[in-house]
Order: structure tokens, then C-alpha cells, then sequence
């Protein structure tokens, strides 16, 4: 997993077919995906429960890519071998859930993953300043975590201090809710590399006729690098 700048659409399987996730991960990467991510929700640390590290072992054979695991569990620590064996190319923890972020971050590298640190909206971009040289990875809520298809909300503030703060280390910044064409340029333009979409990439598409998941994810990443151009 080499660091690059480009933008990259991390399609959110949280939209996809429950029923069918392995090809629902094979089609959206095959439609253009660059990254297939998973939210995992514990019903404690979010309003909502959705799957852990038995279902990303078993996604894992489908996904020739990144796949990026998102916690959105506290604690996270005794969790962190397991989502490593599962197969995790990232492992991303939210500052908010638990006291020590920084062990968590050392544990998350040590069992050899990428590691991530999540800010809900309104956790400031300071929340993280100390954190630079530990994190591979700064995801920006731009939802209340917890459910998908949720009203996009504005932090470009956030992003673009999280931007200037990053400075010429290697680290991405993602972005996760509400993402489409409309508000793809928004997060681009801030400074965000990568871009999590779920409905605005599963929409009007299936397994079956996965073409309109092509179209999707072209438009967003169209829309995003159009303001670098």
C-alpha cells in the first residue's frame, strides 16, 4: 500500500447487498473502486450494530485492493489482532473512544496495519495534533456517526486545519458521509485524498448490473479532481 495524493473512492459496503457482500466488493472494484471500506458499528459507541471481524475475513478473498476497516467501537483495543487477522490493510479508531488514542494507534501499527484516527463533528482538529507521526490515516466525520445516508455537514475548517497540520508527512485524509458529486469538491478542495461513499456509490446499481456503480464512482472522483485542476 503505497502513499499517494490522488483521490481515491472508498465505496462503503454499509450501502451494499448484505445478502451478497463478497461480489457486491468484487463489482464496485471492477466499476473503478480504489478502496473498499467496511463500518463497523457495536450498538455502544454508535445507535447501531452492523458487522465485526468475522465478516471482513470473510470479504477479505474478494477485495483485491485496500480494504479500510472503520471502528466505530469503544473500547477498541482488545479488537485489534482480530481485525489484523482478518485481513485489514487499515484500522481506523475514533479520538473519542477511548482515553488512550496513542496506545491505540502504536497496538493498531505493531499488528501490522495502517493506522487511522476518526474525528466526530464535533471533535475540534486539535483533538489530533499530537497524534501526526502516529496516524497513517485522519478520518473527518462529516455525519454524525452511526447511519448511513445521512445530510453531509460542512468541516472544511477542520480539514484544511488537519491539512496544514499534516504538512509534508504521509498521510491521508478521508472523508466519510454524505459524500456525492455535489459535495465531493467541497472536501477536495479543503485538502481530502480520500473519499468514503455508500448510497451516492451503491445507488441504481446491483451485482447483477453493476455499470451504474461505475458511473457513480466516476462522477465523484470527477467532481473532486475537477478542483485540482
Amino acid at each position: 500500500m503505497t502513499f499517494d495524493r490522488t483521490i481515491k473512492i472508498a465505496p462503503s459496503i454499509l450501502a451494499a447487498d448484505f445478502a451478497n457482500f463478497g461480489a457486491e466488493c468484487a463489482a464496485v472494484e471492477a466499476q473503478g473502486a480504489d478502496w473498499i471500506h467496511v463500518d463497523v458499528m457495536d450498538g455502544h459507541f454508535v445507535p447501531n450494530i452492523t458487522f465485526g471481524p468475522a465478516t471482513c475475513a470473510a470479504i477479505r478473498p474478494h477485495i483485491k485492493g485496500v480494504m479500510d476497516v472503520h471502528l466505530m467501537i469503544a473500547p477498541v483495543d482488545p479488537y485489534i489482532d482480530a481485525f489484523a487477522q482478518a485481513g485489514a490493510d487499515v484500522l481506523t479508531a475514533h479520538v473519542e473512544a477511548g482515553p488512550h488514542i496513542h496506545r491505540t494507534l502504536q497496538a493498531i501499527r505493531a499488528a501490522g496495519m495502517k493506522a487511522g484516527v476518526a474525528l466526530n463533528p464535533g471533535t475540534p482538529a486539535e483533538a489530533v495534533s499530537e497524534l501526526m507521526d502516529m496516524v497513517d490515516l485522519i478520518c473527518v466525520m462529516t455525519v454524525n456517526p452511526g447511519f448511513g445516508g445521512q445530510k453531509f455537514i460542512d468541516m472544511s475548517t477542520k480539514i484544511t486545519a488537519l491539512r496544514r497540520m499534516i504538512g509534508d508527512r504521509p498521510v491521508h485524509i478521508e472523508i466519510d458521509g454524505g459524500v456525492d458529486p455535489n459535495t465531493a469538491p467541497i472536501v477536495a478542495k479543503a485538502g481530502a485524498d480520500v473519499l468514503v461513499a455508500g448510497s451516492a456509490v451503491f445507488r441504481g446499481g446491483s451485482v447483477s448490473d453493476p455499470a451504474p456503480y461505475g458511473d457513480n464512482i466516476r462522477a465523484i472522483r470527477a467532481a473532486a479532481e475537477g478542483v485540482w485542476a
